[in-house]
């Protein structure tokens, strides 16, 4: 596309909403993205269904945010 059209086309767009701007931006963003692999989003829900499942039965071990941060500064040697 030339330069002048691809100016007319940025000034068309920056003149919408926020809202009308968010799905070409987040088309053109997914457009660059490498190709997704089949069953990505189904492998995630279920990881999710999994981990929220460890949660409700009282298998996951649970950390307020200090307690993570001071495990998570022991494990690199406290940088």
């Amino acid at each position: 596309m030339a330069t002048d059209a691809l100016e007319r086309l940025r000034a068309e767009i920056l003149a919408l909403s926020e809202t009308e701007r968010a799905k070409p931006a987040h088309d053109l963003i997914e457009s660059l993205d490498a190709p997704r692999d089949s069953g990505v989003k189904e492998a995630w829900d279920q990881e999710v269904l999994r981990r929220i499942a460890e949660i409700d039965s009282g298998q996951a071990e649970l950390l307020d945010r200090e307690e993570f941060r001071r495990r998570m500064r022991d494990r690199i040697g406290g940088r």
